[in-house]
């Protein structure tokens, strides 16, 4: 994609699922505008790829969570739709790292933070979550931390 931004690409898409009528695909995207722009609003910023991603991981978090409440409540109509706006949603993040490529980096950053403990945890996550902001799940970062730390 040639574009310079994840915001521009996000814009692109919405014209173009308009010209489509793909009327599905056309409200995740008014979403996604929608939670970025309240977010540049809200903090009277422009946002960055980086600020993006992290506005669509807490969205991708967000459809996770409502699909297990609405599997368990038994309503997979529910369940199904947001399904397809949490995989409409992922093709904007990058590509996921894997556990041993999370593991090289913590790592490293281990080594380069000389981390020796548990204490060390929050300078650890500091160093880490920019290397793998948008590209690993948080909880699993913070996991591996701890079993590298104990």
């Amino acid at each position: 994609m040639a574009d310079s931004t994840l915001k521009t690409r996000i814009q692109d898409d919405v014209k173009d699922a308009m010209r489509s009528k793909d009327k599905d695909r056309l409200g995740t995207l008014r979403l996604i505008t929608a939670a970025i722009k309240q977010k540049e609003v809200d903090e009277r910023i422009e946002m960055d790829d980086a600020a993006v991603i992290a506005v669509l991981e807490k969205m991708v978090k967000q459809r996770k969570d409502s699909i297990s409440q609405y599997t368990q409540a038994g309503r997979d109509d529910l369940a199904g739709k947001e399904q397809v706006e949490l995989d409409l949603i992922q093709t904007y993040l990058p590509e996921q790292m894997s556990e041993a490529e999370l593991e090289a980096v913590i790592s490293k950053a281990i080594a380069d933070t000389g981390a020796a403990g548990m204490k060390d945890m929050g300078k650890l996550m500091a160093a880490v979550k920019p290397l793998v902001a948008g590209k690993a799940v948080m909880g699993l970062v913070s996991k591996i931390v701890k079993a590298k730390l104990s």
